[in-house]
């Protein structure tokens, strides 16, 4: 059976991914730097020698890589690569610095911008980190870098993935998916693969 890595999985399991990994196929590897939300391997992007060489099938990273500081980004990537099967692919999905400043250039920093299970988020939330959360003293949530389509394409192939497909989407996700593969793949596999993890 394949195996995703789910990195910085929060209390969240397969379920809350993609439709694709959510099935009966995927065995799932949670990853979290916090250690409360019982993941199977504690550690962080950066550092994840704790999950061996080539020894995974995909991974997905959910509103991780903006926690990063921007010099931190290469070396996460670098390890999402080294962790992978050649054959393996990554989706990961952050935050939408280009339709999140347009309502910043709306004058609606503070306004709500939509409403998550955590209540009402702002665009000042999704630009430095959930408010509410790093005022309970979870700094995990510290937002240190960000990313439009264009940008978040191009970093994903000069860390080294082959063969990269991005979608934007604004409201109400004001968000990026990205599914990218470490061997080159054709665009008719690649769309299927991005029909396969991106939302509706």
């Amino acid at each position: 059976m394949p195996t995703f890595l789910h990195i910085g999985c929060g209390p969240k399991r397969k379920d809350r991914t993609t439709r694709g990994f959510d099935t009966d196929d995927w065995q799932e590897l949670r990853l979290d730097i916090d250690a409360s939300v019982e993941p199977d391997i504690t550690g962080s992007m950066t550092d994840m020698s704790a999950v061996a060489n080539a020894s995974v099938d995909a991974i997905f990273s959910s509103h991780n890589i903006e926690h990063l500081y921007p010099h931190e980004v290469p070396l996460a990537l670098k390890e999402f690569l080294r962790v992978l099967r050649p054959g393996g692919f990554l989706v990961v999905t952050c935050p939408d610095l280009q339709s999140v400043c347009a309502l910043v250039a709306e004058g609606k920093l503070t306004e709500p911008a939509y409403v998550s299970p955590a209540g009402p988020i702002a665009p000042l939330d999704i630009l430095y980190g959930h408010r509410p959360a790093m005022a309970k003293g979870n700094l995990f949530m510290a937002h240190r870098c960000g990313f439009t389509q264009k940008v978040l394409s191009g970093t994903l192939h000069s860390a080294g993935f082959a063969k990269v497909a991005v979608k934007r989407r604004t409201y109400p996700g004001y968000d990026l998916w990205a599914v990218a593969t470490k061997a080159e793949l054709d665009d008719t596999a690649l769309r299927a693969l991005a029909k396969e993890h991106f939302p509706g």
